[in-house]
């Protein structure tokens, strides 16, 4: 019995440090979202969508490489804040050069 019972603690535990923070960016200045960033080290934003109204876009960034799949690389992009258009983050993408064929 104390056997399940430290392993619902430990997993309890476990399922809480592996949550990643998600953010509503869509009143944020773009200082505010790559602080963020940089603090957590990986996060969920959200944002709304500049092709369709009112169609939330959602998407994982993160702060270095480190945060990265194997298989992955860190790649620049950017996005909507309330004082910048195109403001600089970095996310995780398949590397094109690791592929195998």
């Amino acid at each position: 019995m104390r056997r399940i019972l430290f392993a619902g603690v430990l997993s309890v535990v476990a399922s809480d440090a592996l949550a990643i923070s998600r953010y509503d960016i869509t009143n944020m200045s773009c200082t505010e979202v790559q602080a963020v960033i940089q603090k957590d080290g990986e996060a969920i934003l959200r944002y709304g969508s500049s092709d369709f109204l009112g169609l939330p876009v959602y998407d994982r960034y993160v702060s270095e490489q480190k945060f990265c799949e194997s298989g992955e690389v860190l790649a620049r992009t950017g996005v909507p804040t309330t004082d910048k258009k195109y403001c600089v983050v970095h996310k995780c993408i398949e590397s094109s050069t690791f592929v195998a064929r």
